[in-house]
């Protein structure tokens, strides 16, 4: 189920300064607003999310970048000025608990901050809305509200990030989606490869992105804005739309938005 936040931007509080590299302090935010309503259901979700029979783990969200109209970038400090008084954010769940009741009464008038050492901004859910779903088919467009991950890793450890254009993309993406789809039904997924694909419909744009930024455990990893044509079946493009696409979909990457 998708949602559409609307935030108001409190810069009585800190200024409304915002670090350009924010999207895993989103996480973070998310993951305080959840244990603020079920410390048990947070505890899990950070600790567990779903897990395969080979240890790997899917976290079943996803959520965009923030949609501001005003800003402007403060390119030598690495900032972000938000200058409009409200924003949007749009956030996607899987897990069964996450219905529309439970989210909405978690996250309504809640009070967070978004920010590192240097700056801070503070946000107050003004509404929560839950969003109609969209008209699925075995062939859809989707634009990147977060920077399309698709990770391979190389034999000797190291990890490459794939531009959607190379090669291998497509078969990184819709294995994911089988991982997703196996963790989230309980079952192996009974689709083929064969009955999906990836078509790349514009230049990607790269973003290379901070992950927990100024602390001795910074990583940097690269996604790409770009819109897509997918066929595939269309539980698969559920998982896509609410859950997130590629690698590290509750670190801030892969959610998308239907173009009609």
């Amino acid at each position: 189920m998708r949602f559409k936040l609307i935030l108001q931007v409190n810069r009585r509080a800190f200024g409304n300064l915002l670090p350009i590299n924010y999207q895993y302090e989103q996480s973070g935010a998310i993951y305080r607003i959840l244990a603020s309503a079920d410390e048990a259901y947070a505890s899990w979700l950070h600790d567990n999310g779903f897990r395969l029979d080979n240890g790997k783990t899917f976290k079943l969200f996803t959520y965009s970048r923030f949609k501001i109209d005003k800003y402007k970038i403060l390119h030598k400090e690495e900032r972000l000025q938000i200058l409009s008084d409200t924003i949007e954010w749009q956030l996607g769940f899987l897990p069964e608990k996450s219905t529309e009741r439970f989210i909405q009464g978690v996250f309504q008038d809640q009070v967070f901050e978004i920010g590192d050492t240097k700056s801070v901004v503070q946000f107050i859910v003004r509404s929560v809305e839950a969003m109609p779903e969209p008209d699925y088919s075995e062939r859809m467009v989707f634009a990147t509200m977060s920077p399309l991950c698709l990770k391979l890793r190389r034999s000797d450890g190291k990890v490459n990030y794939l531009s959607p254009t190379d090669a291998h993309s497509p078969l990184l993406l819709f294995n994911g989606l089988f991982d997703k789809y196996k963790l989230f039904y309980g079952k192996d997924c009974p689709y083929a490869f064969s009955e999906c694909r990836m078509k790349v419909l514009d230049t990607p744009k790269s973003a290379l992105i901070k992950v927990k930024a100024g602390m001795p455990e910074e990583t940097r990893v690269r996604g790409f804005m770009c819109k897509l044509e997918i066929t595939a079946p269309v539980e698969l493009m559920q998982l896509m739309y609410e859950g997130g696409v590629g690698s590290l979909n509750s670190q801030g990457f892969g959610c998308l938005i239907v173009v009609k």
